[in-house]
């Protein structure tokens, strides 16, 4: 559930990214083709972004539909950037709702998005981590403490992919099931996983965009099989199995 995008290239509006794709990231909140669960993105939207000299990103989020901030088309056509990742959401039931449940979640220069769920979340979450760790989270949702998983391995020193397969890796390890379709950015590059739902990529025009589903039809988007991990930078995309990085460093 839920669908997101990420871009990296030449400074770009945001509006050029997330509403201008006749079938891009604003559509795919209400007519997505190709989500595999859930029918509509309705429960929230978010969109981070990177200024020239600032390796903090902005971030902006709301937990209404995309389509119903009326604010939103005069933000995006004037404020352009060179790396924006952003997700619509559909909300898994008994998750929270709000802001602060909505991707992107942040930290330091990272902004990060799931798309998928953590089955029986939130008791398959006592297995994964102590207890105080929940009530620490941004928001009581999956996703919000599948990042936490991530960004405790980032801030260990893990490069992005390693972060995201490893997460994967041990959640799957200690009987955790779900679908954990992640998309990571520090603005610089792009980290992807796909374990449950769809992903695809395009480079063109010294960019690249990371997306759940293509935002337009042209020709050139590649998609990505299932359980692997996708890092693209504008002038190479790079996709590994998922198995073949948890067996890197140990984790089966």
């Amino acid at each position: 559930m839920c669908r997101h995008v990420a871009y990296i290239g030449p400074p770009a509006p945001l509006r050029s990214v997330l509403i201008d794709p006749p079938l891009g990231l604003y559509r795919q909140s209400w007519a997505p083709r190709m989500q595999l669960h859930g029918t509509v993105n309705a429960d929230g939207f978010g969109v981070g972004w990177y200024a020239d000299g600032d390796p903090v990103p902005a971030r902006y989020r709301r937990a209404v539909p995309i389509w119903g901030d009326q604010s939103l088309p005069d933000l995006a056509r004037v404020t352009r950037s060179s790396a924006v990742l952003a997700a619509v959401r559909s909300a898994t039931p008994g998750t929270a709702l709000g802001e602060s449940a909505v991707a992107p979640f942040a930290s330091g220069p990272w902004l990060f998005s799931h798309n998928g769920v953590l089955n029986g979340w939130p008791g398959a979450a006592a297995a994964l981590a102590q207890p105080d760790a929940l009530l620490s989270l941004e928001a009581m949702v999956d996703s919000a403490f599948l990042w936490a998983l991530v960004l405790e391995r980032l801030r260990a020193g893990d490069a992005q992919d390693i972060a995201l397969a490893a997460t994967i890796g041990s959640v799957e390890a200690a009987g955790g099931s779900g679908r954990f379709n992640f998309l990571l950015t520090d603005g610089r590059s792009i980290v992807a996983t796909t374990a449950g739902d769809t992903l695809w990529y395009l480079r063109a025009g010294g960019a690249v965009t990371v997306a759940s589903e293509p935002c337009d039809d042209e020709p050139g988007w590649t998609q990505v099989p299932d359980r692997q991990v996708l890092t693209a930078v504008p002038s190479r995309v790079t996709v590994r199995p998922l198995s073949a990085l948890l067996e890197g460093i140990g984790v089966h």
